[in-house]
């Protein structure tokens, strides 16, 4: 960068040399002045590179993953396999003794699906009827931007760059804060200068009465997926006022595989029960 700006200031002086000397000095400085500020990114600018850079040239995902998952001391660790399809489906296996499937989490766009195969019931709702994810304005488009590292303005499909000036910044430091308020919810992101790569990304739902509710969900770690940085380690923390749910999610061998079937069908003999009733029910059977 240094090498190309002595260079800049150079032609611009030899350009400045057929000028009077009374006008030459003040040209020079307002050049050096312009050609300085590369260094230093403006808000726009900013938002631009974090909104680009996450930008996948596939649009599937398939990996092996490592599962953690805390509720209160209850601890549980699994394997599994993550499988997504940009702007169509999100799911997480869940495997016991690494190959019998315990359970797995299925995001469209339409509904949220969590089936329990060890006690052979589920939980299938839409988005609204489950608090946290209506009350944070968390859709299947908000899920997507969490697992592939991007912004999202929520009950949009993307960001586009016309949408760049909902957000404002905080360009403090290597690590710049974006901000973006939606009545009660206060979504924020925190991202490096340099690459536009978000480092975490936090949704606070504020409610007088009942209490807060926030996501936090941290990218430790990258991987590389078809020659892109994709996040490989992510720890996700879920604090209501009543519990904190943390998971910790580590993907291997990332690819793109496009062969299975995006929808899961659930068996008549399964019987669907509430959120509250499957979680407790699998922290007790595994």
């Amino acid at each position: 960068m240094k090498t190309l700006k002595s260079l800049m200031i150079a032609v611009a002086a030899v350009a400045l040399s057929l000028t009077s000397c009374s006008t030459k000095k003040t040209q020079m400085k307002e050049v050096e002045s312009i050609i300085n500020k590369t260094d230093t990114l403006t808000q726009n600018e900013f938002l631009n590179l974090v909104n680009v850079s996450s930008e996948q040239k596939t649009p599937y995902v398939s990996s092996k993953v490592k599962f953690t998952l805390e509720v209160g001391p209850q601890k549980v660790n699994l394997t599994g396999n993550l499988r997504m399809k940009r702007d169509d489906v999100i799911r997480l296996q869940l495997m016991a003794f690494g190959f019998v499937e315990a359970g797995r989490m299925e995001f469209t766009k339409d509904y949220v699906l969590i089936v329990d195969r060890i006690n052979k019931q589920y939980m299938k709702a839409p988005y609204k009827y489950i608090d946290f994810l209506r009350n944070s304005g968390i859709n299947f488009y908000t899920l997507q931007a969490l697992f592939w590292n991007e912004l999202f303005i929520p009950g949009q499909e993307d960001v586009k760059t016309n949408d760049l000036s909902n957000f404002t910044t905080d360009m403090g430091g290597d690590e710049a804060v974006i901000y973006l308020e939606r009545g009660k919810i206060n979504y924020s992101w925190l991202a490096n200068q340099k690459t536009g790569r978000i480092k975490m990304t936090n949704i606070m739902y504020r409610d007088p009465y009942e209490g807060n509710s926030q996501l936090n969900w941290n990218y430790d770690a990258y991987g590389s997926l078809d020659g892109k940085p994709f996040p490989s380690d992510m720890i996700v923390t879920l604090t209501t006022p009543k519990k904190e749910v943390k998971m910790s999610i580590k993907l291997n061998y990332m690819g793109s595989d496009r062969n299975w079937e995006p929808r899961t069908s659930v068996s008549a003999n399964y019987h669907e029960v509430t959120a509250d009733e499957l979680l407790k029910r699998v922290m007790s059977s595994l």
